[in-house]
């Protein structure tokens, strides 16, 4: 029998869970209390992390100017260096740590680690050091997963000859919840989910967004974050969650999906 491509998400009960940067700063004893819950329904989970308000920190400390395009920050080879610094050596370690003082046993990781996100150049001249990833290499973090370990992920990725590359870390997410052919992916971000007419909605499609936005129920800073759930859900994860650090939110899938 032919099993469809949901099906086959599903079987191994894989999660990836995206943490902003505005997360970083301090977790609540909930979230752990949850992650822990999932772990125990089965759930092998990954974590992909951000570090923006970090960076801006560390860049404005450096007195280095730095901007966002669509999304992406430009990242001079200054910057490159910074962002390295920050994501590898700061938020990185103090996730792990935050993470194994809860009991929880993880690992970070970044995309040097057994070449786990190898990378060419996206746009030299308009992004500057940012990377396109050209595959995700799932045997390292399966591995990992099989082992009992939570993989910590940050974004930063590597060229063949070695250059550290910057990427967007919802894209990191997305590529590996795809390469793990996770069955969901959570975006936690500090707004719990999706608020229409003052009520959050469990549930969202497609077409109940692209009519939300059409009537102004969803703008602001709430726009883009959907728009990244779209493009992973088209990219062809089955469920994604925009979630707040007690992992309750909107998850938005397919009509046939949440029925």
């Amino acid at each position: 029998m032919t099993m469809s491509k949901s099906m086959q998400h599903i079987d191994h009960k894989r999660t990836v869970i995206k943490l902003g940067g505005s997360m970083l700063s301090g977790l609540s004893d909930v979230f752990f209390s949850k992650f822990v819950q999932l772990q125990k329904e089965g759930h092998e989970l990954v974590i992909v992390h951000g570090g923006g308000p970090f960076i801006n920190s560390a860049l404005i400390e450096k007195g280095i100017k730095s901007h966002i395009d669509e999304g992406i920050r430009v990242t001079c080879e200054k910057s490159m260096e910074i962002v390295k610094s920050v994501l590898i050596g700061k938020v990185n370690t103090s996730l792990v740590h935050q993470l194994n003082d809860k009991g929880i046993k993880a690992i970070g990781l970044n995309g040097f680690d057994g070449n786990l996100l190898p990378c060419t150049v996206l746009n030299e001249e308009r992004f500057g050091f940012v990377g396109k990833i050209t595959k995700v290499n799932e045997e390292v973090l399966v591995s990992l997963l099989e082992a009992g370990l939570v993989p910590v992920v940050s974004c930063i990725g590597s060229t063949q000859c070695g250059t550290a590359l910057n990427i967007n870390a919802d894209t990191v997410a997305s590529e590996i919840a795809l390469a793990l052919r996770a069955n969901s992916l959570i975006l936690v971000t500090d707004t719990p989910g999706i608020q229409v007419g003052n009520e959050m909605q469990q549930n969202a499609s497609p077409a109940s967004i692209e009519q939300w936005i059409v009537e102004g129920e969803i703008y602001g800073g709430m726009i883009p974050k959907v728009n990244a759930a779209l493009a992973c859900l088209h990219a062809g994860i089955p469920q994604v969650h925009i979630a707040d650090q007690h992992l309750n939110g909107t998850v938005i899938g397919f009509e046939e999906a949440l029925i």
